[in-house]
């Protein structure tokens, strides 16, 4: 079975520009086809600032009017992904820069909650066809987390469940490693402490150690647990296993040597 790589790069790599060139210079060289989703990082908010549109998060999440639409798609669909894109050119690395609404690779619909997210968007269809099609030419694709609702509409959608998704449609067919890298070793026990790295984590386990403390402080913290959601549902529904680590070991994460690893048991 061929194998396929979906890589997520969290946004204090985006505003890292050294250890974004590290990084990539590590992603031109994973072999196969691959994916590598990413995020804005601090740019969108510091555009928004210049324009004095202002900004408001509940829970970390970015409340998405229609003005903070427009800014964080020239941002994220727009300069950091050919950004990228440029950069792994020069690096050798036949790559394709699109977003979610391009050849409809993603649709997705107005989220809808207790609270109102604005043009934030759950996704609800992966173009598969597209996908195998910009791989008969390019080595990767380079993916901004904006989609659309098939009627016209943009959408804001969260990288980790676009990288999510995308990997859980293509472990149909290929043998398909999803990787979250961010500025962490993996999952920590001791958020302070980056020896104190949880290796394992199952379906199973991941109820009760949510529940577990150290220290009086809960063992994993309220920003790893949508990641950690994300990872086991995507194990659950048939992907073989999920790797969290930091960004500049993506070679040891992909062979298994650090980080933390989400799969079945």
């Amino acid at each position: 079975m061929d194998k396929r790589y979906v890589i997520k790069i969290g946004g204090n790599i985006i505003d890292d520009p050294p250890g974004l060139q590290k990084f990539l210079q590590q992603f031109s060289i994973v072999p196969g086809k691959k994916i590598l989703v990413h995020g804005g990082g601090k740019l969108a908010t510091r555009l928004a600032d210049a324009l004095h549109v202002p900004q408001q998060l509940i829970d970390g999440r970015r409340i998405t009017d229609a003005e903070t639409l427009r800014i964080v798609t020239m941002v994220y669909a727009g300069l950091i992904n050919k950004e990228i894109v440029a950069s792994l050119q020069a690096l050798g690395c036949r790559t394709m820069g699109i977003c979610g609404a391009d050849a409809d690779l993603i649709r997705a619909h107005k989220r809808t909650a207790m609270i109102d997210y604005g043009f934030a968007g759950d996704v609800d269809l992966i173009n598969k066809k597209a996908i195998e099609h910009f791989f008969q030419e390019q080595d990767a694709l380079v993916v901004a987390p904006i989609t659309h609702n098939g009627k016209g509409q943009l959408l804001n959608t969260n990288a980790d469940t676009i990288a999510r998704e995308l990997a859980m449609a293509l472990c149909r067919e290929y043998d398909t490693s999803l990787i979250y890298c961010f500025e962490k070793n993996g999952v920590l026990r001791i958020p302070e402490d980056d020896r104190s790295v949880i290796p394992y984590i199952t379906p199973a386990s991941y109820p009760m150690l949510i529940q577990e403390k150290e220290n009086d402080r809960p063992v994993i913290s309220a920003g790893m647990i949508p990641k950690l959601e994300n990872a086991v549902r995507a194990v659950k529904s048939g992907l073989q296993q999920v790797i969290i680590g930091k960004s500049d070991a993506l070679d040891a994460l992909i062979n298994g040597q650090k980080g933390t690893t989400i799969r079945n048991d």
